[in-house]
Parts: structure tokens; sequence; C-alpha cells
């Protein structure tokens, strides 16, 4: 048994406070009855309530809401289907090339990432809104996806598929009766991944959103400029 040190639990505890100490104070000062986000006059729900009347809040967390929902969907779907190929192609020429392009977003800076979309949505003549920032969303979160499925479909036992196949199944209806279960945890996982990415992003909605599609990292970002408000601090509270 390895001793007890305190050298480890104390930077252990500093870590943790480093964390998520900010996180805290944030916490408790969204029900700050101040307005003032600096000084403690009590305990306090208003601020939830002005919050609920706050449409332009409430427009720009709809606006996320379903912005995360399509594209973390269409990421799971191409994804899966990406990691599906990756596997159970084995070699084939372009494997390289192909294997790159979908793994490229987890290494390319979103700045990168967002501009170059923005060049291609105005080169292609597309209005900026919602839609861009879905696909948008989903070209970067489709390679997380894929690292995911991929980790699960590489432990994935082939005889299962097989014997399905030689019972007379079809590929398709092996796939869904058979594999699709199976790897249906990291299929959600990925999912999960994706649309929490999709509702964190704000540097790529920065570039691909439009006039009347601002997401909540958008609007919380405009929102801090002027000054932390306790709404927002509610608001973040929510999110967390």
């Amino acid at each position: 048994m390895r001793r007890f040190s305190w050298f480890n639990a104390t930077s252990l505890t500093f870590g943790f406070a480093f964390l998520y100490l900010p996180m805290l104070m944030l916490v408790i000062y969204s029900f700050n009855e101040s307005r003032l986000v600096t000084v403690w006059a009590g305990f306090s729900t208003k601020w939830y309530g002005e919050l609920m009347q706050n449409e332009a809040f409430l427009g720009a967390a709809w606006v996320t809401i379903k912005v995360a929902f399509w594209s973390s969907t269409l990421a799971t779907i191409l994804g899966t289907m990406a990691a599906y190929i990756m596997v159970r192609s084995g070699r084939f020429r372009g494997r390289g090339l192909f294997s790159g392009m979908i793994y490229a977003p987890l290494v390319m800076p979103e700045v990168i990432t967002g501009l170059s979309l923005l060049l291609f949505f105005i080169a292609v003549d597309v209005n900026r809104g919602i839609l861009t920032i879905i696909l948008a969303h989903t070209t970067f979160a489709m390679c997380y996806v894929s690292v995911v499925v991929t980790s699960r479909l590489v432990s994935f036992d082939n005889s299962l598929e097989e014997a399905a196949l030689d019972l007379g199944c079809t590929p398709f209806d092996a796939f869904r009766s058979v594999t699709l279960p199976i790897i249906l945890p990291a299929v959600i996982s990925g999912w999960l991944l994706a649309f929490t990415l999709s509702l964190d992003d704000f540097v790529i909605a920065t570039f691909t959103s439009g006039p009347s599609s601002t997401t909540l990292p958008i609007k919380i970002f405009s929102a801090v400029r002027l000054g932390v408000t306790p709404e927002i601090n509610a608001l973040s509270t929510i999110m967390i």
C-alpha cells in the first residue's frame, strides 16, 4: 500500500480548487440579491426570474439548442459511417488521405476552421444563418464521433456479424441487429460529446452565424463586454 503523501494531496487540492472554485463562485453569486456581482447582499432567486423574461437570452438559447441537436445528430450519423468504413474496409487506396481529412479538425485551430467555412459559404453564395452553423458544427464534431465509435469497433468481435450472415441475414440486417446494439453506447457517447461541443462553441459560430442566428455563447460574450450581471451568472449556472 502506498503511503499518504501531503505533497500529492496538496497538489490535488490546489488543482481542483483552481478548476472548480471559479465555477462555484459563479453559482453562489447567481443567487446574490445585489446587482453588483462583487458585493454579497443576501440570498435571492430574482435574477433567475428576470432571466426567464429576457427574450434575447431565451431566443439565443433556443437557437443554440436547435443547432446543437441537429449538428450532433448529423455528426453522429456521418462519424459512425466514417468509423465503420475505416475499420471494416481494411487497406484501400486513399485511406491515409481519407483518415487525415476526417481527423484534421482535431488539430486544426478553430479560427482557421471558422474562416475557411466562412469563405466557402461566401463562395457558394449561401446566406449565413442557423443552417450554416449546423453545417459548420457538423464538420468539426464529426471527427470526435468518429474517434469514439472507432475505438469501440476496433474491439468488436467480427465473428458475431459473420454468424448473423451465415444464418441468412443481409449485411444491413446484420449491422442493424448485431453490430449497432453493441456499439450503441459509443454512438450515444459520441452524440453527447458532439452536442456539448456545439453547445459550447463560440469561435466557429462567430464566423458562420448571421444577424438572426445568434447563439448563446455569442450572446453571453456580447453582454459580458458591457459588464458581468447576475443574469449572466444565472444563465451560466443553468448551463453548468
